[in-house]
């Protein structure tokens, strides 16, 4: 009987730990490491017309989608997200485990920054969509004139 629970526990843990893994790990084909140091890591994906993305985990992080994209992620819970992302978005995100799956018939390029240590506040996600049209200064208040230096006495 021992054995048995023994055997359960270990196969457990090694399903928990499949799909606890590092996307480089989980998925090469999809996800290559372009640089990294002791604060960032920096991966690219490019993930083709209808392929999948195995389950994989993320730490915080910062997404930046280079084209156009269809995803749906489908979570260890069994809930699912389908997100339609425009290029040039910037997309803040906590962790994460998921699995990916482009849903569109072009394939779609991103550039994750991870986060190797927590910054001292963070939200779920934050998206900011690219400009449509020239960046707009917001107006501005005129600035007063400085003042000028005081004068010297005569000597």
């Amino acid at each position: 009987m021992r054995q048995v629970l023994f055997l359960a526990g270990v196969v457990c843990l090694a399903t928990f730990t499949a799909e606890a893994q590092d996307p480089v790990q989980v998925d090469p084909k999809h996800c290559k490491v372009e640089f990294e140091n002791a604060d960032v890591r920096v991966l690219r994906w490019n993930v083709g017309p209808h392929e999948n993305v195995p389950m994989h985990e993320h730490p915080l992080r910062v997404n930046v989608w280079l084209t156009d994209a269809h995803t749906k992620s489908t979570y260890p819970d069994g809930r699912i997200e389908e997100r339609i992302l425009k290029a040039g978005a910037v997309v803040w995100a906590t962790w994460v485990r998921h699995a990916d799956e482009n849903l569109s018939d072009k394939p779609f390029d991103l550039v994750q920054v991870e986060l190797k240590s927590q910054p001292a506040a963070s939200r779920s996600y934050t998206f900011h969509e690219p400009p449509n049209t020239e960046p707009t200064v917001p107006p501005t208040a005129p600035q007063p004139a400085p003042n000028p230096p005081p004068k010297r006495p005569p000597q």
